[in-house]
């Protein structure tokens, strides 16, 4: 019989070198290589080949106005490119290991921030993805 690990998420996040963390609730990295077709007439099934890659992360933040905290960081990101590391432990982000590496997307473009989004009742959120740029995983 297999056995199976169970993985419990709990991972870091650093933008443009600022730790993000305890404003963090959700965080997607999308490794993709964009699907190119290659199938030519003496082929009996289509055929493909890797194109560029289309990475992004996407990540969901409390919105938080205090010095140093999400809107400090985020909002004169908009319009420009800057780095993004997500590492499955807070750990990781220095010291990532097989079992809990670091994936960091450098040159990522941020095109928009919603510098508020409130409902009566609720905490406010933010929803950023970061597009392109070079994906790498760390681990060791």
């Amino acid at each position: 019989m297999a056995v199976s690990a169970t993985y419990l998420s709990n991972p870091a996040i650093k933008i443009n070198g600022i730790d993000l963390t305890n404003q963090a609730t959700n965080a997607v990295v999308n490794y993709v290589a964009e699907q190119l077709e290659n199938t030519t007439f003496s082929n009996t099934s289509r055929t493909f080949t890797s194109g560029l890659f289309s990475n992004t992360i996407t990540v969901t933040l409390y919105q938080s106005y205090a010095v140093g905290e999400t809107e400090a960081s985020i909002y004169n990101l908009v319009g420009s490119t800057c780095d993004v590391i997500v590492a499955t432990t807070t750990a990781a982000l220095t010291t990532p290991t097989a079992t809990a590496p670091k994936y960091e997307l450098v040159g990522a473009y941020l095109s928009s921030h919603t510098p508020i989004n409130s409902s009566l009742g609720e905490l406010s959120t933010i929803d950023l993805t970061f597009s392109g740029g070079v994906l790498t995983k760390s681990v060791a």
